[in-house]
Parts: structure tokens; sequence; C-alpha cells
């Protein structure tokens, strides 16, 4: 009996045998570690995703299609990326309130989260640019005026020089870039909205679109210096032409009625 009492084995051997094998094998972090990271953020992902969606069933789908292939009303969505959809809706031109040559800025309906959620959708559709980072727009320690040479160069033939903005043809206009966000400035650059082109990293460098941001925070800034005085809008020469019309020569005729009146009245006496 004795004999027998000695090879009964503890009630906690087996528990013990367990926790050895669940060692060995990583089980025993499997059983007390949280959910995977990866895959919380995937199902994260995927819920953002649906919920954009349903966003984009009600306020997209009736001009863009089913899945984003475009219709007649509206271009296909697919491979705009991310970084379209939250310029459009941010800034308000989407959805369109109606057809146009060009569809202006506006209030925005959207909360961002909601258009974070509307970006995810879109992305998941097709690559295309994702949202810029702070990092990626801020014109902090940017070099302003390598942004203006950039600026005058690839831009201004639209916006002119100072961002102001000007007409095109057909009904069209380039906007203002006066007190645009940073952010929607980049995005702009790199998905070329309506009829501007798109400037990739492959003709403008991430570290170009950045100079460029800090030019335009500069020259439409407050703390800007016009040295040739007064500067009519920073329109360029249209506005210079049309004021030296209206005020330099109605000077001109203002002052010759005067010499005539003049002359008219010294002949009489």
């Amino acid at each position: 009996m004795k004999k027998l009492s000695a090879r009964r084995r503890h009630p906690l051997a087996a528990v013990v045998v367990l926790l050895i094998a669940l060692a060995a094998t990583g089980g025993i972090y499997t059983l007390v570690a949280p959910p995977d990271k990866a895959v919380a953020d995937e199902t994260a992902q995927t819920l953002t995703i649906e919920e954009g969606q349903k966003l984009y069933a009600v306020g997209c789908a009736s001009c863009h299609g089913t899945g984003g292939k475009g219709t007649t009303d509206g271009p296909s969505l697919v491979g705009v990326g991310a970084a379209a959809v939250d310029f459009q809706v941010a800034t308000g031109r989407m959805p369109a309130q109606q057809p146009g040559a060009q569809v202006p800025q506006k209030k925005n309906i959207y909360s961002q989260a909601e258009i974070d959620q509307l970006a995810a959708y879109i992305a998941s559709l097709g690559a295309g640019p994702s949202v810029p980072t702070e990092n990626q727009y801020s014109p902090e320690g940017a070099d302003i005026a390598k942004g203006g040479e950039l600026f005058r160069t690839n831009c201004a033939q639209c916006h002119n020089f100072t961002g102001k903005g000007g007409a095109l043809t057909n009904g069209k206009y380039a906007p203002t870039l006066e007190d645009v966000d940073p952010k929607h400035i980049y995005e702009a650059m790199q998905t070329g909205p309506q009829n501007m082109p798109s400037f990739p990293d492959t003709t403008l460098t991430e570290k170009n679109k950045k100079d460029i941001i800090a030019y335009l925070d500069e020259v439409n800034s407050d703390k800007s210096e016009s040295p040739g005085g007064l500067e009519l809008g920073g329109l360029g020469p249209v506005s210079e032409g049309l004021f030296g019309w209206i005020f330099g020569l109605g000077g001109l005729i203002a002052v010759a009625v005067w010499v005539a009146a003049r002359t008219a009245k010294a002949k009489k006496s």
C-alpha cells in the first residue's frame, strides 16, 4: 500500500505539465495576452470602411455610381485616393451643389470623422494618394525663396504670382489660395482637383510642396510687405492696367478740360 501511495501523482501535477507545455509553445502568452494589435487595427479599419460606404451611398452614389465607378454625372473615384476625398469634402466642394464648369468651395457638411470614413472607403476601391501628415505640409523650416521660384514656374499662370486666383476659359477659374489650409494645398498638388494638373512626387518632391506652401503662407500673411507700394489686390497687370486707364486717362481728360476752360476764359478777357 505504501508503494502504491508513493507512486500516486500530486493533484496539481497535470496542471504543472500543462503549463510547461504551454510555455514551450508560447501558449501561456496566447491565453493571457490581449488581442493582437494588428487584428484590432484591421477590425477598426473594416468598421471605418463600412461606415464610409454608408455615407457614400447617401451623399455620393447618385452621381459617382455604386462602387464609385462613375456615371454620366460624375467621374469614377476608383484610384483617386484618400487625399482627393479629404480635399474635396473638407473644402465643401463635394457633394456638389449643382453641376457646372467649376465646383466652388462652400461650407463643409461633414465632420472630420465622417470625412475620414469616406476617405477610407474610397481608398479601399483602389490605391491612390494618401492624406498627408502634418510634417509633410507644415511650412516650418521650408525654403520660402525656393517655394516662390517653384510657384511662379508651375502655378502662377493660373493662380497669379501671389495666389490671388484668376480666370480661365469657359467659365472656369483658378481659386484664390488665401486662407486655404496648408493640408488642402498639399492635397491639391497631389491630386489635381478639377482643372488643376496633379504634381506627384516625381514632378514636385515632398520638399518642393512644403516650400510652395511656405511661400504662400508668407506672401498672404498680414505681416507681408509690398515693396512696390499699393498692390491693388496683387492681381497683376490686369488690375494695374485698369487702374491706369480709369484714373490715369481720366486725370488727363480732367486736365485737358481745365486747360481748355482756362484758355477760353483768357481769350474772352
